[in-house]
């Protein structure tokens, strides 16, 4: 089989120094991405009493923040497949450069955002230009980090996709560790007052560190090759992954959609989920949240290294029982042995570490020619469905079911899991 037709999982020896740095450096927008969703998540109570009126109802001015929030993740299809288009007619590494940036402006703009008490309405209505803006940007990076990453690692893409995708749990713990450093050395008040806008001028500048990193990276040698043999796509590639790919499109956004949901559902709302059923001190929930996600981390890289030996179908039984056995004991634990959550946590974290895999699905789904549209249509596809959506339906089934998150994350890894094993692997030569 060609280098070029698709992303080989046989085993092979390590990963070189060379390739273990554009792990690095493509993981770099992915952890700024989920560092930026943590963040927004947990000031989401000081950001709504500050962009909208004081008149207006308390769970109307958050229903609107999360709403601003969403707006994020549905204007990803958008950016990810204009970004995705170029990315295959003129090279990865260039749209790789663009994306990290425009993270990174509006994530530090937030950060010096103007309140409702200064500028009014314009105050929401700039707040959400700046969540539209991010969520383009974000739209084409993770998916173009997918594809550059696994093209470089080329036979050990398993283990590629998960250092990879250690990087965005990463990002979420880092979040995670941000905010309880800011509950705990700040006041309410205090935050309310600005300490609320440090977390966002520390990731904007975060974001323009990775851009200047990001220059040393050198194009995917598939994509050179491609060049070099003059086999870049002639069509719009997004008509043609509709043409000629058609079978790979709903496996990918079922595995893409189940990543995203869980990751909002275990890593995002469960220290909410948890304080409210258990009262349990924050502090000390959040802290359990981050080794939750570094354990996801790890977990995510032995699945990965794991399936480039045994491959993906003689895993599920274990991932299965461990990973629901994971949920149930994050959410029902703490009321046995509250003293235990972190040991919960972590386990919770490794069970769903599995849908790490999927981009690793996702990837092998689409030959070289147009696979940046491929990913980033369906990933983005996915995550604008399971953001635009997650938040609300769990908060508003949990009113009158305590344990719909974990039934519902539960749900979650079937889907995703199912979805893996029907994604196709493209076998063309290009």
């Amino acid at each position: 089989m060609s280098t070029i037709s698709s992303v080989s999982t046989r085993p092979a020896a390590s990963l070189s120094a060379s390739t273990l740095r554009v792990l690095f450096l493509s993981s770099l927008g992915g952890m700024l991405e989920y560092y930026d969703f943590v963040i927004f998540v947990f000031f989401t109570p000081f950001i709504s009493k500050l962009f909208f009126p004081a008149s207006m109802p308390e769970w109307l001015r958050q229903f609107q923040t999360f709403g601003i929030f969403s707006a994020g993740y549905l204007a990803r299809p958008i950016g990810g497949v204009l970004m995705a288009h170029f990315g295959d007619l003129r090279g990865r590494k260039k749209v790789f450069m663009l994306t990290v940036l425009l993270m990174a402006i509006p994530t530090f703009a937030i950060g010096i955002l103007p309140t409702y008490q200064a500028i009014g309405a314009a105050a929401p209505l700039l707040l959400l230009a700046l969540r539209i803006l991010q969520g383009m940007a974000v739209g084409g990076d993770l998916p173009g980090g997918c594809v550059f990453v696994a093209e470089h690692a080329k036979e050990k893409t398993g283990l590629a996709i998960g250092l990879f995708m250690a990087g965005p749990a990463s990002g979420a713990a880092l979040g995670s560790l941000v905010t309880t450093i800011i509950e705990f050395k700040f006041l309410p008040e205090q935050i309310i007052g600005g300490a609320w806008r440090l977390p966002f001028l520390l990731g904007g500048i975060f974001g323009f560190a990775a851009m200047f990193l990001r220059r040393y990276l050198a194009e995917t040698p598939i994509f050179q090759e491609m060049k070099k043999r003059a086999v870049i796509a002639k069509e719009i590639p997004l008509r043609i992954i509709f043409r000629d790919h058609r079978a790979a499109i709903l496996p990918a956004v079922g595995s893409a959609w189940a990543l995203s949901a869980i990751v909002i559902v275990v890593a995002l709302m469960s220290p909410t989920v948890l304080v409210k059923m258990y009262h349990l001190p924050l502090r000390d929930v959040q802290l359990a949240n981050v080794i939750g996600i570094l354990g996801s981390s790890l977990g995510g890289i032995l699945v990965g290294a794991a399936v480039d030996r045994f491959g993906l179908r003689r895993l599920i039984a274990p991932i299965l029982l461990l990973s629901i056995g994971g949920i149930y004991l994050l959410y029902l634990g703490p009321g046995w042995m509250p003293s235990a959550l972190p040991l919960f946590s972590l386990v919770a974290g490794v069970g769903i570490s599995a849908l790490n895999m999927a981009p690793l699905a996702i990837v092998r789904a689409f030959p070289a020619t147009v696979r940046f549209t491929g990913v980033s249509f369906t990933y983005n596809l996915a995550s604008a469905l399971a953001g635009g959506t997650t938040l609300l339906v769990v908060s508003w089934f949990s009113r009158s079911i305590p344990l719909f998150p974990a039934h519902y994350a539960v749900a979650l890894m079937l889907v995703g899991i199912v979805a893996m094993l029907l994604a196709p692997i493209a076998r063309s030569e290009y």
